[in-house]
């Protein structure tokens, strides 16, 4: 086949694009020539605004108490969470995302809805602290504040009974209107959980306040530093009965974020993040809401034990791995190392 290198192909079809231009003409790598004329063509940008930081309290203890498979992240005592909050509202994050640890456990998570509970009493000193700078946002579930360590009720055979879950996962969100947080995040894969936390809000007046639903949850390997982090294990069996399969394809966690959608969702997310994009990008296309990614944190302790190792470069990867989440679709991206990046990216300009 002949013909001048650079002009279009005659005779293609009604409708088909003209051929590209090739080499010697073109040449993708002029505009790479450079850091500056990479960032000024670059359409994938991150903003401290785009980030959430997922932050622990601690009940009961007087210091911060390091997560060993978590370099840099602690479960905080109420004044270091203000204290660091504050740093993350001055690097400019988007938001915190809270998770409590509390000193007492039953089977029905009494402390979850208490209204001394460590989380609704952080929630309040968050509102006083950083109120109107970041937006204060609490995790929904059950797993942190049962001594079975599973996300709802159980029934007496020890199944998780998802439709007695509901009523307590409304009295939560009810907890922690109250407080003072500005987005709920259900977490833990019941059906029907935002059709009834939708409900309970409306009911009492809250009907300003957003839900962001944990809408394709996946069973991951990905969450067990986190499980340290919140001492939420379970004490038998796993969540594969509640959260997605892994081994689905991307129409169950369409259908997951449709229900979600009918129900009142606000907004939703996908979590993990890195192992899941192209269900991140799958439900990006899907829907005209705001989408959330949760960089998890089996995520984090990889790339923190790698570079611990001189294995990779870390500032790199850390920032490789949320373009690419943004790059799939992420409106949001919740990420232990938000402050970090967002001071990092503020550096920039």
């Amino acid at each position: 086949m002949t013909g001048t290198p650079g002009r279009a192909t005659a005779g293609l079809p009604a409708g088909r694009p003209a051929a590209q231009p090739g080499f010697p003409l073109a040449r993708p790598r002029r505009l790479r020539r450079g850091a500056p004329l990479r960032r000024l063509v670059a359409d994938v940008r991150l903003h401290p605004a785009d980030l959430v930081l997922p932050m622990f309290v601690r009940e009961g203890v007087t210091d911060p108490v390091p997560i060993s498979s978590m370099p840099g992240v602690v479960q905080h005592t109420r004044s270091t969470l203000r204290k660091a909050a504050a740093e993350a509202a001055a690097a400019g994050v988007g938001g915190i995302i809270l998770f409590g640890v509390p000193e007492h456990k039953d089977s029905r998570g009494s402390a979850a809805d208490d209204p001394a509970g460590i989380v609704q009493l952080a929630l309040a000193d968050l509102a006083s602290e950083v109120g109107g700078d970041v937006v204060i946002m609490a995790d929904l579930c059950l797993d942190e504040y049962t001594d079975h360590g599973h996300c709802g009720l159980l029934t007496p055979a020890g199944d998780v009974d998802n439709d007695a879950t509901l009523g307590r996962y409304a009295q939560i969100a009810l907890a922690q209107a109250a407080a003072g947080v500005e987005v709920i995040a259900p977490s833990g894969m019941m059906d029907g959980q935002v059709a009834a936390i939708r409900a309970a809000l409306d009911g009492a007046g809250h009907t300003e306040l957003p839900v962001l639903a944990y809408s394709a949850k996946y069973a991951s390997a990905f969450y067990g530093p986190f499980r340290e982090a919140a001492l939420c294990a379970p004490q038998f069996g796993d969540r594969a009965g509640y959260q997605q399969d892994p081994a689905r394809s991307v129409g169950e966690a369409l259908r997951e974020v449709a229900l979600d959608l009918a129900e009142g969702a606000d907004a939703v997310m996908v979590k993990p993040a890195l192992a899941y994009l192209d269900i991140l990008r799958a439900v990006a296309d899907s829907v005209d809401v705001p989408v959330a990614a949760y960089q998890v944190s089996g995520e984090y302790a990889m790339v923190e034990a790698a570079a611990a190792n001189g294995w990779l470069d870390r500032d790199r990867i850390i920032l490789e791995t949320l373009t690419a989440a943004r790059r799939a679709g992420a409106d949001i991206i919740l990420t232990y190392w938000a402050a970090e990046v967002a001071d990092l990216l503020r550096s920039r300009g």
